[in-house]
């Protein structure tokens, strides 16, 4: 897995197009999907996934069965709702198949609905429109803020209206990361949190003519040129465009996004490129339809 940082935030992570996607922050304990499941990443117990394609859930049986081999906590796996039953039911199969407990959790989770991190984090997700049903999530922090009415005044007085039921502070919300899945690029202008969050995660998986937009669409994913035409909704610190198609060789996708992007975008942006020429090494040829996953 590529170690990247930002804006402060260490993130770990492997996405090609097609052929597998993990993104983990270590310092807050959490993963988003978990394609072929990395070993660095058997150690992150709680795990949100987008979808049920195999290139980003295909490794949870194995994610399961070696944390219990290391006697780690069993695992929490956020899924949409969608998927709840028929990973249930999955999970019995590899039971016994396995003959083991297979222990650990599903949370059902979908739009409209939250879910407290063990970091203290708020997870939410979104909708990401792709070729399957998908959902995105928005990492939310939670900060007191002592009303200006109550500026000023003694401890002593603040405990005193506190215990007499006075709501002293109002309650601030930040986006502080989005990972957005497999997706639309509508995703950008249907959903704040995609265009507002500090870091965010987007999926880029076409940067040239060799993939039209309009093929691009077709298979439910994002084209640089899309990108480059929304530029000025970007309000991001940081932005890591990810699960570029296997197709490319990294230095092809910088030059696209250097050639393309405008300064004041590139500046802020990371490719995920770390897996991409291990992945072209790996496969003898590049599927064309492969990212149709």
């Amino acid at each position: 897995m590529e170690r990247i940082e930002l804006n402060g935030l260490e993130l770990r992570a492997l996405s090609v197009g097609g052929l597998e996607t993990c993104h983990w922050l270590p310092r807050w304990r959490v993963a988003f999907d978990i394609g072929r499941c990395p070993l660095p990443v058997v150690d992150c117990r709680t795990v949100l996934f987008t979808h049920a394609h195999m290139d980003h859930l295909g490794g949870i049986a194995y994610h399961t069965a070696t944390r219990a081999l290391r006697k780690q906590p069993p695992p929490r796996y956020v899924v949409p709702h969608h998927c709840a039953a028929d990973l249930a039911r999955l999970f019995e199969v590899w039971r016994a198949l396995d003959r083991s407990d297979m222990a650990h959790t599903l949370i059902p989770l979908g739009p409209g609905e939250e879910h407290r991190l063990e970091n203290g984090l708020v997870a939410r997700p979104f909708r990401s429109p792709h070729s399957a049903p998908c959902q995105g999530y928005g990492l939310w922090s939670k900060k007191e803020k002592l009303k200006p009415e109550f500026h000023g005044r003694s401890g002593p007085e603040l405990a005193e209206l506190r215990r007499a039921g006075v709501v002293l502070a109002d309650t601030l919300e930040t986006p502080e990361f989005v990972f957005t899945g497999d997706t639309l690029i509508e995703v950008l202008e249907q959903e704040a949190v995609v265009r507002t969050a500090r870091v965010l995660v987007l999926e880029c998986t076409f940067v040239d003519q060799r993939v039209s937009v309009a093929e691009a669409r077709a298979k439910g994913h994002v084209h640089l040129d899309e990108i480059v035409a929304r530029a000025e909704l970007f309000q991001n610190e940081a932005i890591l465009l990810t699960h570029f198609s296997a197709r490319y060789r990294a230095h092809e996708i910088r030059s696209s996004l250097d050639a393309k992007l405008p300064p004041s975008l590139r500046a802020r942006v990371t490719p995920l490129l770390g897996a991409h020429e291990r992945a072209r090494a790996e496969s003898d040829s590049v599927l064309d339809d492969v990212e149709s996953r």
